[in-house]
């Protein structure tokens, strides 16, 4: 089934995107990689885990070398590191080149049949760990260490149908309380974790009594300021697309994920931009969360060879033929503080990102 668990409402909502046209005037694009980061898949043992993290030290600055966006800095890439996978020379050797200026560590986690009281304990040592002993993090103006997230197996909140790969209904709260400043782990579909919510960045407020809080949430908007109970959504486009078409009728499924079998592409970025991710009463502002698998091998490939320097490329191609099209490579954190911004009636892109996520 194409997509699983899908309402009548959304799929409405994807078929409009599909006919969507980008509004004409200034643009700006902001441009998050959020990489489930996870050496040890496929069970591979020691050797190959540190050779999989040394190609990307090694392999990733010449990758983007000569490229930069419309401020001048290079591709950022988000590693979301699995708590249970954790090796501290592996973090060693990612904090080194996120300290090159290539990018950020956060939090990624695979759980099942878990409690919040061995959840958050989890999060407050990993959490602490990636500050204290690798450089990683960062602490807010309160002094707290604050961290994104990703779900592992997409089952946030408990949402699986089946139960499994989480087991705790309180999650969004315990994320919260333990420091998490913005979810990343939407889209999920064509699996069933999948939100009724899509194309957004939302405000989730959890029921500790259910599973799936974050199903429907309050969107982010220009004036709006969150309440201290809610937990920041940032969702990647979904969109359908036409011009690739299961046995040739209907579209296929364009979640925003980059892998060896569905590279990025010139029209890929279309379809994204078409899906118009924004903060409500700022549509200008366009935000593109893309998620991968980058420590799998024949990912890795296309993360670190011609088919995502041609993404970058075609970016920059789009900003010279069209002085009102500006692109900015951005972080995890770095997107959420523009979220932030643009709440705040920031209206220059620009000036949030000289002011207020350099050097935090």
């Amino acid at each position: 089934m194409l997509l699983r668990g899908m309402q009548p409402g959304q799929w409405a909502q994807l078929i409009g995107n599909s006919c969507r046209r980008v509004a004409s005037g200034s643009q700006h694009v902001f441009l998050c990689v959020a990489d489930h980061y996870e050496p040890d898949w496929g069970s591979a043992d020691e050797d190959v885990r540190i050779e999989r993290v040394e190609r990307w030290v090694r392999d990733y600055p010449p990758s983007v070398a000569g490229l930069e966006d419309s401020l001048g800095r290079p591709p950022q890439h988000t590693f979301f590191f699995p708590l249970e996978e954790y090796r501290p020379r592996l973090l060693d050797r990612l904090a080194e080149l996120c300290r090159g200026g290539f990018g950020e560590v956060e939090v990624h986690l695979h759980h099942d049949n878990d409690t919040s009281a061995q959840l958050r304990e989890k999060l407050d040592w990993f959490r602490e760990t990636l500050y204290e002993k690798h450089g990683l993090l960062h602490r807010d103006a309160q002094g707290q260490i604050r961290y994104a997230f990703i779900h592992g197996n997409w089952a946030l909140d408990n949402s699986d149908p089946g139960g499994h790969w989480c087991g705790v209904n309180d999650e969004l709260n315990v994320l919260r309380e333990t420091g998490c400043y913005a979810d990343l782990t939407m889209p999920a579909a064509p699996h069933p974790c999948q939100t009724r919510t899509i194309n957004s960045i939302y405000y989730a407020i959890d029921d500790p009594e259910r599973p799936k809080s974050h199903d429907t949430g309050t969107p982010a908007a220009v004036g709006r300021r969150p309440r201290a109970d809610e937990l920041l959504m940032i969702q990647g486009p979904l969109a359908l697309d036409w011009r690739d078409r299961k046995a040739g009728v209907l579209p296929r499924l364009e979640n925003a994920d980059l892998h060896a079998r569905r590279p990025p592409s010139a029209h890929r970025l279309d379809l994204w931009l078409q899906a118009g991710v924004h903060v409500q009463r700022r549509p200008e502002w366009t935000f593109i969360k893309l998620h991968t698998h980058g420590a799998k091998p024949p990912n890795a490939d296309v993360l670190l060879g011609p088919p995502m320097r041609e993404l970058h490329q075609e970016l920059a191609r789009r900003a010279q033929m069209n002085q009102d099209f500006h692109y900015y490579y951005v972080t995890a954190r770095q997107m959420a503080k523009l979220v932030h911004a643009a709440e705040e009636h920031v209206t220059d892109p620009r000036d949030a990102l000289d002011s207020r996520l350099e050097g935090k």
